[in-house]
């Protein structure tokens, strides 16, 4: 007889691909639907990663799953890439800087154990999700920001760099001839990657990295480092990541509202338009309120949605390899 538990568990798998007979059955139960039940369609390994970054940061990813590797391992290594990137303007080296011409990164990451580690307000450290990585294991805690994490980061062999790069610093510069306070979120915005995998093992993790808005208040921060906000991670049900304005994230717990959504028996897809939807109705005016969730089951389904078009994803299997645009809804566009 199946337990309430298992009832809850199987549910969560939202849209899975079960043949033939529902997930749950009645104890008397022939042969052939005991096979049908347990014939799901499971993908894996599967990564996937937000905006068009993704595709480079997939890529770091894959060489990892592809051999059997881990998902912790697979999320670190790919957003890497994307925080080494000097061209990418919001995430990591090269990253626009605050109102005051400094670079302050954020960053989280989580594994199937429910393990977690984030860094905030990073100044002069190339890779925090490296250095979030490092707080998950090396500590007890979950959380270090600013001054504090840049010491525990060199105190663990991270080198000091100058993240402003040359482009960054004169974008920087022209932004202050006016010196408007007005950080720019629009639907095409490309800034923070968030990274989900699911292994060969079954297991999921994420990861989570940005620069944050450009030429934010000094010592702001966003939804990115913020288990719960901007990622989130159940190995029993899926993992989720956001991007856009982290603000509007924070206030309905973003990530896990998505990952809850789908522990009660929605797909991927559905929890994510339903958490966008949450976040509209939240707020009065839409302007350059730019949101996107994605989000990954256990059973390697993917979902994905935004407030305004603009936003994308990229997926890599071993059959896939592509950037896809995100659902919205045309009336809020």
């Amino acid at each position: 007889m199946k337990t309430r538990r298992n009832f809850i568990r199987l549910s969560a798998l939202g849209t899975a691909a079960v043949i033939g007979t529902p997930c749950i059955a009645s104890e008397k139960e022939t042969p052939k639907e005991k096979i049908n039940k347990a014939s799901v369609k499971i993908t894996k390994p599967i990564v996937v990663s937000t905006w068009n970054h993704g595709i480079a940061a997939n890529a770091g990813a894959w060489k990892i799953l592809s051999k059997g590797g881990t998902a912790l391992d697979a999320v670190e290594a790919g957003v890497r890439v994307t925080e080494s990137d000097p061209e990418g303007m919001s995430v990591g080296l090269g990253g626009l800087p605050d109102r005051e011409g400094i670079v302050t990164l954020d960053a989280c990451i989580m594994d199937e154990n429910n393990k977690c580690g984030a860094v905030a307000f990073l100044q002069d450290i190339e890779h925090p999700i490296s250095v979030a990585r490092k707080v998950m294991e090396d500590t007890q805690h979950v959380m270090l920001v600013g001054e504090g994490a840049k010491q525990f980061a060199l105190e663990k062999g991270f080198e000091e760099t100058n993240l402003l790069t040359e482009k960054s610093k004169k974008a920087w510069e022209e932004w202050k001839t006016e010196s408007k306070y007005q950080p720019i979120i629009n639907s095409e915005n490309h800034d923070t990657i968030g990274l989900l995998a699911l292994d060969e093992h079954g297991n999921l993790s994420g990861a989570c990295t940005t620069s944050g808005m450009a030429y934010k208040l000094h010592g702001r921060v966003g939804d990115s480092p913020i288990i719960g906000a901007g990622l989130f991670v159940d190995n029993e049900v899926g993992a989720v990541c956001a991007t856009g304005m982290g603000e509007a994230i924070i206030r309905i717990a973003g990530s896990s509202i998505v990952v809850e959504m789908m522990r009660n028996g929605m797909s991927p897809q559905e929890a994510c338009k339903a958490a966008v939807e949450r976040v509209v109705k939240k707020h009065q005016d839409l302007t350059n309120l730019q949101v996107g969730f994605l989000a990954l089951n256990k059973n390697g389904e993917v979902g994905s949605y935004s407030v305004y078009s603009g936003f994308n994803y990229a997926i890599q299997t071993k059959e896939q390899n592509d950037l896809i645009d995100a659902g919205f809804n045309r009336e809020w566009d």
